[in-house]
């Protein structure tokens, strides 16, 4: 999943930062409103943590233009302003949450899983894809009776396919939801990461799951065996 952090202070934005990172969010960061903006509405973001608070174009501001282009994407406002007015404010605004500072930071995951379930979104808590299995919250994978271990950045990739089976989903796709503007634009890395998933969701079956379409990119199937990889 891909989020983008709207948020000034710098502490606090690589503290959520590296927290996201580690729970295998793919995150970029914008210092400013009018930034947040830019960033917002150039990539296809899950979910985005706005600070109220912001230098050049304040929190509300961005927020109210950002529903008025029609974006739909859930957003999280941050803010040390607690009163019952300011939430109001907030949500009139067009929030989906609201979290003051200072926080906790499991609180943030909660509630961010939280708003990711919502539609229209829909996003399930629980995955299934022929025998293979992945519990979203717990963050639990298995095929058949066989746990598989995952690194953050393999399993938010195997969610990306999970949630899109059957579909041929290319590598500029792939990067988008799952890498953030930090990806340069070496496909060989997704390729290279589909290479891991491989080998530790198909390690001792027949068939491998993930099939690669020469040319185009990945679709996770069930059904029929995999071509060859490129």
């Amino acid at each position: 999943m891909r989020v983008l952090v709207v948020e000034d202070d710098v502490g606090i934005s690589r503290f959520i930062h590296q927290g996201l990172n580690e729970a295998g969010y793919a995150v970029d960061l914008a210092a400013d409103g009018s930034e947040g903006i830019n960033y917002a509405i150039a990539a296809d973001y899950d979910v985005i943590v706005l600070d109220v608070l912001l230098p050049k174009v304040d929190g509300l501001s961005v927020l109210k233009d950002l529903r008025q282009r029609g974006l739909q994407t859930p957003v999280l406002l941050l803010t040390a302003l607690d009163t019952v007015q300011d939430r109001v404010l907030g949500l009139d605004a067009g929030a989906d949450d609201y979290l003051i500072k200072p926080f906790d930071f499991t609180e943030l995951l909660a509630r961010l899983r939280a708003l990711l379930r919502r539609p229209p979104l829909q996003s399930d808590v629980l995955l299934q894809v022929g025998n293979l299995e992945m519990d979203t919250v717990q963050r639990l994978v298995k095929r058949g009776d066989r746990s598989i271990e995952l690194s953050p950045r393999e399993f938010s990739l195997l969610e990306y396919l999970m949630r899109h089976p059957n579909q041929v989903l290319s590598r500029t796709q792939i990067a988008q939801h799952v890498w953030s503007f930090d990806f340069y634009g070496d496909f060989k890395v997704i390729d290279v990461y589909i290479g891991y998933l491989r080998r530790k969701i198909d390690r001792n079956t027949p068939s491998s799951l993930i099939q690669t379409v020469r040319g185009v990119g990945y679709r996770l199937s069930a059904d029929g065996e995999s071509s060859m990889a490129d």
